[in-house]
């Protein structure tokens, strides 16, 4: 059977976003379904009903879900224990001092999701170097493991100190658990992370064990819905560092998904940036219930360690995203005070909007672009959605009479405070860490990202708006365009000038022979496979540290190590320092390359002739401009070289692009929309 195309689903809070693939064509197709959150393999196989190609013909499919952050934020994870050394059993619970408000009185640690009573110890404990100090006990640990079985947990983190250097005695538990408690699933914490911080290890693998058997059940009913409808292609999951993992590598880990719901999107900005020839990108995408903002440089996306969910850490390779509650569906309301807010509560996929005419009565975001006139029922949402605007003035209308305006006065009011949480997400991601937004382009996508792209840049000084095709599907899209990885480190603390360069690559060539192994039984050959070493560094007494590449040359390896830490310090924190450098993480990335699809380009225009508005939207600025006529465009009827003068809208299947007086578009060879960005700020000044 001709197994080609390939397929990319991404279950957002309120829609989930299909991108087809046919590879002999290089035909893309995007598509939007309501998102089921009641029963979610439902969202997914309507999304592949859409699909041209039959499922049996489907070569590859990689899906993005937020099914395991959907349970950590509602608290609805597995009944989950977690097993430590004897003498350690409140690791978990204790965390660490540091807070992020230092000056709130009302401050309150953020809650574990455990209690006291569902932590244990057993007698066993290694040291440091993985010496054995005390053997496990197996008497003690069968007991630990009658109990876990007796009291129905679901769920198990065996986290015992220094497991990173010397794994035995958790390996040693989980046989002692498989005999006693079976059906309960098991997270050791050093197959997770092989490195030292013994709170933040135990910490990722609880989290992990509280999501298994939720993405388990998840992934054995999708995997039996496919399988019934005749799927056999590579069945790949996005993860929280940027790549893909195979299903069968989620299920064990899934602690790797638990932040992949943005990860798709960003991945598509790095591929775009390269094809474009833009090497620094702001990404912001807009979806249904949030906005996550995110850096491109050097046509790479941001990669940090040390991520957290509601101040509890996930030692796991993470993208770096910045998420607000600033969606389409975020719903508008007034505080104590009286003031206008907006977000971060959502109106979701159900009932959704107002204007979705699905029972939803709440005023959103959406219900307020609709007043405003940026979207209109004669262009529906994915092309089966049509608006109302008046249940969208309904909703508006308590709101507007509780401060004295008209329904339209506090619409543009919810638009621009939308527009105002988003500068301050981009803020965070430039501004705040010592980069100028000004030396970006901001690439938006989501449903709602071209809606606020324009108005937000224009604030920021930001010169170039680019929208991507299909910006609405994009993060589905950046799917298609993940490698799988899989990330190693072995902790290594010592200063950086005596790191023993022997004894150091003995460590890669362990991680790489894992590694190796790991691709091949995924089914990737030598020439699909890359290996690429890289250190943790930092300056002696200091708590963070930042990656370096792991020089080629080992015998100028302080040096060079040296060099490229105080260019990177210097970069990120604005100085440097004379004191000593350590190093204190030893990196491994092992990367398996799937073939990715090439943009298609379009057709351009013949000479001569140009776009033609399909007529016009009345759009409500302000009291002293309450209808300006904004030309109305369908985007799929633009062509490359294609230009559009503000005030316009440009409708698509997927999502609205929305440009102001001033502005100036221009459309790209791939479909993209380059828009540069009227600086207002020369008016005010003349």
């Amino acid at each position: 059977m001709n197994r080609t195309s390939r397929l990319a689903i991404d279950v957002g809070g309120t829609f989930t976003d299909v991108v087809e693939l046919n590879p002999e064509t290089g035909v893309l197709r995007f598509d939007k379904v309501p998102t089921t959150p009641d029963e979610p393999t439902r969202g997914v196989m309507n999304a592949f009903g859409l699909a041209e190609a039959p499922v049996p013909e489907i070569g590859m499919f990689t899906h993005g879900t937020t099914l395991g952050l959907n349970a950590l934020l509602t608290r609805t994870g597995a009944r989950t224990a977690v097993i430590g050394t004897k003498g350690f059993r409140d690791v978990y619970l204790l965390g660490r001092t540091d807070r992020r408000t230092n000056y709130d009185i009302t401050y309150r640690k953020p809650p574990a999701l455990l209690e006291r009573y569902d932590t244990f110890e057993v007698a066993e404990r290694s040291l440091f170097d993985g010496s054995v100090h005390t053997p496990i006990d197996l008497d003690d640990a069968r007991r630990v493991a009658e109990i876990v079985a007796e009291r129905g947990y679901q769920s198990v983190a065996v986290a015992f100190l220094h497991s990173y250097a010397n794994p035995a005695h958790e390996l040693k538990m989980r046989e002692v658990l498989a005999e006693v408690a079976p059906d309960v699933a098991v997270t050791l914490s050093h197959e997770l992370s092989r490195e030292y911080r013994e709170y933040e290890r135990t910490s990722t693998a609880v989290l992990d064990a509280y999501v298994k058997p939720i993405v388990r059940r998840y992934l054995h009913a999708l995997e039996g819905e496919l399988a019934g409808g005749g799927f056999g292609g590579r069945f790949l999951m996005t993860r929280s560092g940027g790549g893909a993992m195979t299903a069968t590598a989620a299920r064990e880990q899934p602690v790797s998904l638990i932040l992949s719901g943005p990860a798709g999107g960003v991945i598509g900005a790095a591929a775009l940036s390269r094809a474009l020839g833009t090497p620094n990108l702001i990404t912001i995408d807009m979806g249904g219930t949030s906005l996550d903002a995110s850096l491109i440089l050097d046509h790479e996306p941001v990669l940090y360690q040390g991520a957290e969910f509601e101040g509890l850490p996930i030692n796991t390779p993470s993208l770096y995203i910045h998420t607000i509650g600033a969606g389409g569906g975020s719903i508008a309301w007034l505080d104590e005070a009286g003031a206008l807010q907006v977000g971060p509560q959502s109106a979701g996929a159900a009932p959704g909007p107002a204007s979705y005419g699905r029972g939803g009565t709440a005023p959103t975001f959406t219900d307020a672009a609709l007043a405003i006139g940026y979207l209109g029922a004669e262009t529906p949402l994915g092309g089966k959605l049509t608006l109302d605007a008046d249940l969208a003035a309904k909703a508006l209308q308590p709101i507007a009479d509780r401060l004295c305006m008209t329904v339209q006065a506090l619409a543009r009011g919810v638009v621009r405070i939308s527009n105002m949480k988003i500068m301050g997400a981009v803020r965070a991601i430039t501004v705040e860490l010592g980069r100028d937004p000004k030396d970006f382009a901001l690439l938006s996508f989501g449903g709602g990202g071209g809606l606020v792209a324009v108005e937000v840049a224009r604030e920021l000084g930001i010169p170039t708006v680019i929208v991507p095709p299909g910006q609405g599907a994009f993060s589905a899209f950046g799917m298609l365009m993940a490698d799988v990885q899989h990330d190693y480190a072995r902790t290594a603390v010592t200063p950086l000038d005596a790191l023993d360069p022997a004894a150091a690559d003995a460590a890669y060539r362990e991680m790489e022979a894992e590694a190796e192994a790991r691709l091949a039984e995924e089914g990737f050959g030598p020439e699909g496979r890359t290996l690429t070493r890289t250190l943790d560094v930092r300056y002696a007494g200091q708590e963070h540290s930042v990656t370096v590449a792991f020089p080629a040359d080992p015998a100028a390896m302080a040096e060079a190590v040296s060099a490229s830490f105080a260019e990177l310090h210097e970069r990120q924190y604005g100085h440097t320092m004379d004191d000593p450098i350590e190093i204190t993480t030893l990196r491994l990335r092992a990367t398996g390359s799937v073939d990715k699809p090439e943009l298609p380009r379009i057709a351009a225009r013949p000479a001569g002739e140009g776009p033609q508005a399909e007529g016009a939207r009345p759009v409500y600025l302000s009291q002293d401009e309450p209808e300006v006529p904004y030309a109305l465009y369908t985007r799929e009827a633009l062509l490359a070289g294609d230009e559009v003068a503000g005030p316009a809208v440009i409708a698509e299947h997927t999502a609205t692009t929305v440009i102001h007086a001033g502005d100036t578009l221009r459309v790209g060879q791939y479909g993209e929309l380059v828009i540069s960005v009227h600086d207002r700020t020369e008016e005010v000044t003349k």
